[in-house]
């Protein structure tokens, strides 16, 4: 392994992890809008020590990220971005051992094929540490439990009610078919990917109920929360300069916020869209 793709794969990371707080995502913290008790500075800390510890090419995916995750929530105090390592995990090893002439995509279906039990023991150790809210606990492959199957098995037991876990089983699916197509055309439209991340955020989240808000709040929250994105998406989409649409993202932003709602999957789902495309770019 080059000290260069080493070194590729962590930039794209933590270039990612910063357009993600760059971007005015509404309920998600930005530079523009603190909120949840984080601000944009938590999450660019955490990405530094996250960056790095998913790119160690001496290190199996589970414990890369446990690894993240504990550096993370030591730097910031609190959990910033369980979500993202979870989803940038595989595509950094995706990365790290892709092969000449081989789509990021099919380095992914291996690297997400060859996960093991130990795998799942040290994600489910990362999660115990970084204590998402809204977690709860499953009759089978709880989080409490030592795990007696693979990641990739355990992923495929949660992924009815959680959209990572749902990315894992079906090789980012969400990300590769809708996110990072749209990612590239908002971007070739508005010269910009900050503004093209937050097209696609309000689109998955109009498209897909937000796993988090529903774990948190309920199904009929979920779906009344995507139903208000797919609305706002639709004007968002028609601006010839998305800068105009800032007054309407920001009142979405503030009525989430008031109510404690934070779309985090739908947030961590358009970071993966950017850790692929910068990868792909690389």
């Amino acid at each position: 392994m080059s000290s260069e793709r080493v070194a590729i794969v962590c930039d794209a990371l933590r270039c990612a992890c910063r357009l993600d707080v760059m971007a005015f995502k509404p309920g998600n913290v930005s530079f523009d809008s603190p909120g949840h008790d984080m601000r944009a500075t938590d999450f660019l800390v955490a990405a530094a020590y996250t960056a790095r510890a998913l790119a160690d090419d001496g290190t199996t995916l589970g414990r890369a990220v446990r690894n993240a995750v504990t550096a993370s929530v030591r730097a910031t105090g609190c959990n910033t971005n369980l979500g993202i390592v979870l989803l940038g995990a595989p595509l950094a090893h995706a990365a790290l051992w892709q092969r000449e002439g081989e789509s990021l995509r099919t380095s992914l279906g291996r690297v997400l094929n060859g996960l093991t039990i130990d795998d799942a023991v040290q994600v489910f150790a990362a999660i115990r540490i970084a204590q998402p809210a809204g977690l709860g606990h499953s009759a089978e492959h709880d989080v409490d439990d030592v795990p007696a199957v693979t990641l990739l098995e355990a992923m495929q037991f949660a992924s009815v009610r959680d959209r990572i876990a749902y990315e894992y089983t079906h090789e980012f699916v969400d990300v590769f078919e809708f996110g990072l197509p749209l990612l590239r055309a908002y971007r070739q439209r508005w010269q910009s990917l900050a503004w093209a991340a937050v097209g696609v955020y309000l689109a998955l989240l109009g498209r897909i109920p937000d796993t988090h808000i529903m774990r948190k709040f309920g199904a009929d929250r979920a779906h009344s929360v995507s139903a208000a994105a797919r609305a706002l998406e639709s004007g968002f989409k028609a601006c010839e300069n998305p800068a105009t649409f800032a007054p309407e993202l920001k009142k979405f932003d503030r009525e989430l916020k008031q109510n404690g709602v934070n779309p985090g999957t739908s947030a961590d789902l358009t970071v993966a869209c950017l850790i692929a495309l910068l990868l792909e770019h690389a």
